[in-house]
């Protein structure tokens, strides 16, 4: 009975430069290529999900800023009036 991988092989192509720094940093991490290449994933993956949180809190500042929103008290107002009580 054949046994199912858990993981897949992935194939990328760099220029040498890039891969022989990729062998000497997972050499000096003391890891293998596939724990530092899920390792940058991760990070890669918290620094999109990073961006896109700090994208919409600066939105929602300059959104505030214009609606002259400066604390809670700003904000209880809006919602009372935009509920016309």
């Amino acid at each position: 009975m054949a046994t199912k991988r858990t993981s897949r092989v992935l194939t990328v192509s760099v220029p040498p430069e890039t891969a022989e720094e990729f062998n000497r940093l997972a050499g000096s991490e003391g890891r293998n290529k596939s724990e530092l290449f899920r390792e940058m994933l991760r990070v890669y993956r918290t620094y999109r999900e990073t961006g896109a949180f700090e994208s919409l809190q600066r939105y929602g500042a300059a959104r505030a800023r214009r609606l002259g929103v400066r604390d809670e008290r700003d904000v209880e107002r809006l919602i009372h009036d935009a509920r016309g009580r």
